[in-house]
C-alpha cells in the first residue's frame, strides 16, 4: 500500500472536500441558511439550529483537512450545542483548519429547496459565509435548486445542502 504521491509526480498543498446535509422541514421552527434568517413558515428541525448548508461547509471543511466530521466536534448527544447558531461550528471548523495549517481558498455551495425561493437571500450568505472564513466574496459561490418536485426535497420535506471546498497548506499561498 502506498504512502504518498506516485514517483515523479508533484505534491502540493492544495486539498479539496466535500460535505452534505439534509435537515427535515418543521413547524415552530425558524429557517437559517448559511447564517441568515429566511422568512419560512417551517424551519429546518436539528439539535443546533439545523442549518444545513453550514453543516455541510463544515464537514466539506473538515473533510479536506483529514479532521473527521462534525459529529466528532459537535454530537447533537451534546447539549452544550442544543439550539446554538451553525455560524459557532463554523467559527471553530475553520479554527481546526487554521490549527491544522490550512487557509481556505474557495468554496461553492448547492442548496436543495422546493421553498423558499433562495435568490433574494444569496447574496447575504455568500458575505456571512466569506466573513466566517476571512476569504473574498467572489470565493464563495452559492446556488440554488428546486429538485424539480422529485423526492422528498422536491415535494418541500426538507432542504438539504452540498459544499465543496479547497484549502491550501498557509506556508504555500501566494
Amino acid at each position: 500500500m502506498g504512502r504518498g504521491p506516485a514517483a515523479g509526480s508533484a505534491v502540493t498543498g492544495l486539498r479539496i472536500g466535500t460535505g452534505f446535509d439534509a435537515h427535515r422541514l418543521v413547524e415552530g421552527r425558524r429557517l437559517v441558511l448559511g447564517g441568515v434568517p429566511v422568512p419560512n413558515d417551517r424551519g429546518l428541525e436539528g439539535h443546533s439550529d439545523g442549518d444545513c448548508l453550514i453543516h455541510a461547509v463544515c464537514d466539506a471543511l473538515l473533510g479536506a483537512a483529514a479532521a473527521g466530521d462534525m459529529g466528532r466536534y459537535f454530537p447533537s448527544s451534546d447539549e452544550r450545542w442544543r439550539g446554538v447558531s451553525s455560524l459557532r461550528f463554523l467559527d471553530e471548523t475553520h479554527r481546526i483548519v487554521a490549527e491544522r495549517g490550512y487557509a481556505v481558498v474557495n468554496l461553492d455551495v448547492t442548496v436543495i429547496a422546493r421553498a423558499p425561493a433562495l435568490s433574494p437571500f444569496v447574496d447575504r450568505i455568500r458575505r456571512v459565509l466569506g466573513e466566517h472564513l476571512r476569504i473574498d466574496l467572489d470565493a464563495v459561490s452559492v446556488k440554488a435548486k428546486s429538485n424539480d418536485g422529485l423526492g422528498a426535497l422536491g415535494r418541500g420535506d426538507g432542504i438539504a445542502a452540498q459544499a465543496v471546498v479547497l484549502i491550501q497548506k498557509k506556508d504555500e499561498q501566494e
